[in-house]
């Protein structure tokens, strides 16, 4: 599919079938996510892929709709504000911007291979760092379920170039 193509068909799917993602894609997936940039290439991230049906509970305590744990798998990408580069002039440290490249790596490769997705930013972490076991080293930036979509898109109108582009 051609880029231009993918990032205009995409969008967040909210509403999946009961049906297995084939392992060849969301191995697709998985070295997207290997293959993003981050700063100084230090990688500070991990993916956890999540089995949607056998943590159901657990996954609805961190995020409630239904929706998302309707496809089988979800995944979350996890960030590391010990190992990430930091700006060194006013020390500003870029885990959660590793974190978001990684994650729209992943789902515009998911789009790709004809999955689906949806940026999941409002979480109760509380919830998913009690889940994932996760230690004061790692945190839990992004989630996104990922399967066969079966819901049509919401309305979602973009400004013009002009609003959003400042040329100096």
């Amino acid at each position: 599919m051609e880029f231009f193509d993918l990032i205009e068909q995409r969008y967040s799917m909210r509403g999946f079938e009961d049906k297995e993602v084939e392992q060849e894609k969301l191995d697709k997936v998985l070295k997207a996510a290997q293959l993003a940039p981050t700063g100084a290439n230090f990688q500070a991230f991990k993916v956890v892929v999540i089995d949607t049906r056998k943590y159901k509970e657990e996954l609805t305590a961190i995020y409630s709709p239904d929706w998302f744990t309707q496809a089988p798998i979800a995944l979350c990408v996890l960030a590391s504000k010990e190992k990430a580069w930091t700006r060194r002039y006013d020390n500003k440290n870029i885990a959660d911007i590793d974190a978001t490249i990684v994650m729209t790596h992943m789902i515009l490769a998911a789009e790709d291979v004809g999955l689906n997705t949806c940026f999941i930013a409002a979480f109760k972490p509380d919830k998913a760092k009690e889940f994932l076991d996760l230690d004061d080293e790692w945190e839990a930036v992004l989630f996104t379920p990922l399967g066969y979509g079966n819901a049509e898109p919401r309305d979602t109108p973009r400004k013009s170039i002009d609003e959003l582009v400042i040329y100096k």
